[in-house]
């Protein structure tokens, strides 16, 4: 076996470090103020050791430097390294000539086993056994002997938390979005660790500041300030979630000065990681669609910031309807994942009922939309009617059959602007000034045509223009 020990840090990045290093080894644990490594079962996949170690200092996220050292038993690598942090020099006999205070269980009896001239881990070994455990323990006989590889290792792995929920307390109160910013950082790099290790992709996180005043001018203040990050992709790139965090905190107010920070996951999924081509591809500059998209949207606001999306209805004025850029991402999103279930929805037919399902999408039949035209009226406009025909700059001449659509029944009251049942006939006409127009007949339902033939005089046609054709 072989072993590594590094110097673990003392401040919020520890449990950073341990995530960090179950990479390259399940078998991680933290003792005492060292992060011990057992390497000898993964270290063939990285190339050998020496290429290990390089790997493990070059690609270190947090950028701080880390004393180590090595040995072939847990505690001699943990002992070595608290001789270099001492600055003592290394015996030349191991484990015989480490001194006594480099061994845990050693260490309340330094004292009395030096006044027995019993000063190195080799002249411990030489007394007899049965009278060191009655006199110091039997942890210390122990430990000798896991020191010697006499007794295998026992330390409680470290493991992954299933959820990311990490505090940090501030060195300063802030009191501004720039001041919680450079603190958030340091989060978002261990998020980035985090996601890294679990192979998974953050959707939504929510980002926490402890309000330091419990009241402020006479009026009270809640303990907790919350922030909510939200993604259209799943991502672990810190950079764009850097960038969210600096324009929601931008548009912030923090009601009193915050002491503690705390960053949690919301939603995550499984990464996909990133697609590479055999052959060469240019690189593309700039940031991507979807992240320019939210940047955007969390600068200007979600409703600032809209596409149209299409709609699984046959009321030309229904295909489609403008919502937040960011909502089909997360539609897109959920839909995928969705599909990786087992699950899916399906569209409204032309007379039948409509999907349930709020990301259905109508797929229209190839040709189907073929004698669309390409601007709709923000509203239709009502024609004149002379003699039958309908009027529009001048007499309009039909050029196409009737193409029916009867749909719309379950709008039973439809809201203010929009229409509920339609029955119409839709054709393309020819106007003399206008060109080619987009016309429809509005057909009478049942109700009304019975409640006209009570009438003396039958309730005219009426004709609307919806579309113009270029």
């Amino acid at each position: 076996m072989h072993w590594i020990a590094l110097q673990w840090p003392l401040d919020d990045t520890r449990a950073a470090w341990g995530w960090w290093a179950l990479q390259f080894t399940p078998r991680v644990a933290p003792v005492d103020e060292a992060l011990l490594l057992e390497v000898s079962a993964s270290e063939r996949l990285w190339g050998g050791r020496q290429p290990l170690l390089r790997r493990f200092f070059k690609k270190n996220p947090l950028q701080a430097p880390v004393e180590w050292s090595q040995g072939a038993t847990s505690l001699i690598a943990l002992a070595m390294l608290r001789l270099k942090l001492q600055g003592l020099p290394v015996p030349a006999d191991l484990p015989h000539g480490l001194p006594l205070g480099t061994l845990t269980a050693a260490r309340p009896h330094v004292d009395t086993l030096a006044r027995t001239g019993c000063t190195t881990w080799g002249a411990l070994r030489a007394l007899p056994r049965a009278g060191v455990a009655r006199r110091f323990g039997a942890a210390l006989v122990d430990a000798l002997d896991v020191a010697w590889g006499e007794r295998p290792d026992r330390h409680p792995w470290l493991t992954l938390p299933e959820v990311f929920d990490v505090k940090l307390e501030l060195p300063a109160l802030a009191t501004t979005a720039p001041a919680l910013m450079w603190s958030a950082n340091r989060l978002l790099t261990q998020l980035q660790i985090w996601l890294q290790a679990r192979q998974r992709g953050v959707l939504a996180l929510e980002l926490e500041w402890t309000l330091d005043l419990k009241r402020l001018n006479g009026a009270p203040l809640p303990p907790h300030q919350q922030l909510t990050l939200r993604t259209g992709r799943p991502t672990q790139d810190t950079a764009h979630l850097r960038r969210l965090a600096s324009e929601h905190l931008a548009r912030a107010t923090l009601a009193a000065p915050a002491s503690q920070l705390r960053l949690r996951t919301l939603d995550t999924a499984p990464w996909a990681g990133a697609s590479q081509s055999l052959l060469p591809e240019e690189r593309v500059q700039g940031e991507r669609l979807h992240a320019l998209v939210e940047r955007l949207s969390a600068r200007l606001g979600a409703a600032q910031v809209r596409v149209p999306v299409a709609c699984s209805d046959h009321r030309p004025e229904r295909m489609q309807h403008w919502q937040a850029a960011c909502d089909p991402l997360r539609d897109a999103t959920h839909g995928a994942a969705a599909g990786q279930s087992g699950t899916a929805s399906t569209g409204a037919r032309k007379t039948g009922t409509p999907s349930t399902h709020s990301a259905a999408r109508a797929v229209p039949a190839p040709g189907a939309d073929a004698l669309y035209p390409p601007w709709l009226l923000p509203q239709p406009l009502a024609l004149q009617v002379h003699h039958g025909q309908p009027q529009f700059q001048g007499p309009l001449r039909l050029l196409t059959r009737a193409q029916r659509i009867e749909t719309g029944w379950w709008d039973a009251a439809p809201a203010v602007g929009e229409t509920g049942l339609a029955l119409r006939d839709y054709f393309i006409a020819r106007s003399p000034q206008a060109g080619l127009l987009w016309i429809y007949r509005e057909r009478l339902s049942a109700p009304t045509v019975l409640a006209a033939s009570t009438t003396e005089s039958p309730p005219s046609t009426r004709w609307f223009l919806q579309g113009l054709y270029a």
